[in-house]
């Protein structure tokens, strides 16, 4: 069953690839949704897919070189229509 999760995350998340290394962990996992930076250093997400596919791909994402994950305040909303997981700026 499919899930879609809002997530801020705070930490070292911009200017270390954080974005990048979504966009790249989520493809390799068929998850679709969004990422982008904030203007008060932390970073937006909606992600989309089987719920441990989604727990995986942050699992993977917390263990990436120079990304220090401190915080992540998820919540669980309704699915979503994406054609893929692209950057938004």
């Amino acid at each position: 069953m499919e899930v879609r999760k809002h997530i801020y995350f705070s930490g070292m998340v911009q200017g270390v690839g954080f974005r990048y290394r979504s966009t790249y962990l989520a493809q390799s996992r068929h998850l679709t949704g969004w990422v982008k930076n904030l203007y008060d250093n932390r970073v937006e997400m909606e992600v989309q897919g089987e719920e441990r596919n989604i727990d995986k791909f942050l699992e993977d994402l917390q263990g990436q070189r120079f990304i220090s994950i401190e915080n992540m305040e998820m919540t669980e909303i309704p699915c979503a229509e994406d054609p893929g997981f692209k950057v938004v700026y």
